[in-house]
């Protein structure tokens, strides 16, 4: 029984560390990329570039930034192909890790080389926005 309960807590605590850790080097990497952008920045600068909603489409659809298109984190790798590398694209969501993961990920994968995100999130966005109406 000893034995059991010393195996789960190596399990909890090595669970705990790789959750930290892993957190800890998004941030990290993030900083490095310098792609951090506060709202103001965003919204004066957002129409030159291709605005990405990272959250799920029922979300999106209930209230997004005017001019984003819903490309969900979940689904980046399969539609990746819908960004122009040559243009900039800025990023948002509920979840600033995810921002910069999928930063992160655009850069690294797939070549894009000015990549952005929304230092705040969405919850916090003061400018304008949609909602979008389904039939």
């Amino acid at each position: 029984m000893q034995v059991l309960n010393a195996v789960l807590y190596v399990i909890v605590i090595g669970f705990l560390i790789y959750w930290v850790g892993s957190w800890f080097y998004v941030r990290y990497r993030g900083k490095k990329m310098g792609g951090q952008i506060d709202a103001e920045t965003f919204e004066k600068t957002m129409r030159k570039a291709q605005i990405v909603d990272l959250r799920e489409k029922n979300t999106f659809d209930s209230k997004h930034i005017l001019g984003a298109r819903n490309l969900p984190y979940t689904q980046l790798k399969y539609n990746e192909g819908e960004l122009r590398p040559d243009l900039p694209v800025y990023l948002y969501g509920d979840n600033k890790n995810l921002c910069i993961r999928a930063a992160i990920k655009l850069t690294k994968k797939y070549g894009f080389t000015d990549v952005k995100w929304l230092e705040d999130r969405f919850s916090d966005w003061e400018g304008q926005t949609k909602k979008t109406t389904r039939i």
